[in-house]
């Protein structure tokens, strides 16, 4: 199989367009242009938006983010679904990553690693909106509780408090679209004409609780992660660029070393989560009967013991790692954007 298949985010159909919409919009004025452009010296500080953006700004470049943060990597993460499925057919055996894509790839057709992508398409967009603007305004009060005079001197601790207060409400939405998403990756995924089709025969045979059988092992394995997440992203951040001035490359390695240790620390109920989100698909009573994060754990340690619970580690962090970092990349670009922008047109009144 060729290396840049699902690996490569360059060839994904979610990062074509990230990569035009960003080129379609105005070029970001620079901070030398508008001094030249105008006597009255102007240093906008993009990490805090201006006081005329609102939440609004937050919950659409976080919509951005996060539509694109789930969408470029689909595949992998399509392949980490069907390595952790506890009792697949034989059909979906496989020996790894590269073996699992190379016989999705030519048994049922690259198409198949895509399948599910419109249920978070439409989930991601309204969830981390929500999330960034909800992280933002946590961060907001947090800095005013502990005298922090700007984002460069907030402790690691409240960012990562700052996460998991976000993350509680982003998988109150985000769950439903979560479920649907994973039960169209499995290999019997190919009955569902579309995510409608999907939600609607899940509730007609498991009931609206199957959408959210899961929420608590979600909350205890995403708190975890995103708490992990935020609070390394923040300390890279502080130490790769001090000054919190817009750079892409910091960025981009603070984000990608902040997803690959969440992704890592909180696999194991990862495959919790799958096994109690993708139950319906399989035929084995005692995954169908699991009611929970308790019984899915049993399960996997009765059956696989402690190795099953690393199963589908390398992806998951595989996708994870640019996940996050385009993500972050995408979500401070907006930022920067919004905020010259506004600094531009200060300038010009």
């Amino acid at each position: 199989m060729s290396s840049s298949s699902p690996y490569s985010p360059s060839y994904s159909p979610a990062a074509v367009a990230a990569a035009s919409l960003a080129a379609s919009m105005p070029a970001p004025v620079s901070e030398s242009s508008m001094v030249a452009a105008n006597p009255v010296e102007i240093d906008p500080d993009y990490e805090a938006l201006p006081p005329t953006a609102g939440p609004i700004a937050h919950m659409v470049a976080g919509a951005l983010a996060g539509i694109t943060e789930h969408t470029v990597m689909y595949p992998v993460d399509a392949v980490k679904t069907r390595l952790q499925i506890l009792s697949p057919t034989p059909q979906a055996l496989y020996s790894g990553t590269m073996n699992a894509f190379a016989k999705i790839s030519s048994t049922e057709g690259v198409r198949a690693l895509w399948r599910g992508v419109s249920s978070v398409v439409v989930g991601a967009g309204p969830a981390h909106a929500l999330y960034f603007a909800t992280y933002e305004h946590f961060k907001a009060w947090a800095m005013e509780i502990s005298h922090a005079e700007d984002e460069r001197n907030i402790h690691p601790a409240w960012a990562g408090a700052a996460g998991a207060t976000a993350t509680v409400v982003q998988d109150a939405i985000m769950n439903p679209f979560d479920v649907i998403k994973q039960r169209m990756q499995t290999f019997s995924g190919h009955q569902y004409t579309s995510l409608v089709h999907c939600a609607r025969s899940v509730l007609a045979n498991e009931g609206f609780r199957a959408f959210y059988v899961s929420y608590p092992t979600t909350l205890s394995m995403s708190i975890p992660f995103q708490s992990i997440h935020f609070a390394v992203y923040e300390a890279a951040s502080a130490a790769l660029n001090p000054s919190r001035h817009y750079d892409p490359k910091s960025h981009i390695v603070a984000g990608a070393a902040a997803g690959a240790l969440a992704s890592l620390v909180t696999t194991p109920l990862d495959v919790a989560k799958t096994l109690l989100q993708t139950k319906g698909e399989v035929s084995d009573p005692a995954i169908r009967n699991a009611r929970g994060m308790r019984d899915a754990l049993r399960l996997v340690w009765a059956r696989e013991g402690a190795r099953g619970f690393a199963k589908g580690w390398a992806p998951r962090v595989l996708s994870h790692m640019p996940a996050t970092a385009v993500c972050w990349t995408t979500y401070e670009y907006f930022k920067f954007f919004m905020s010259t922008s506004a600094a531009d047109a200060a300038a010009m009144a």
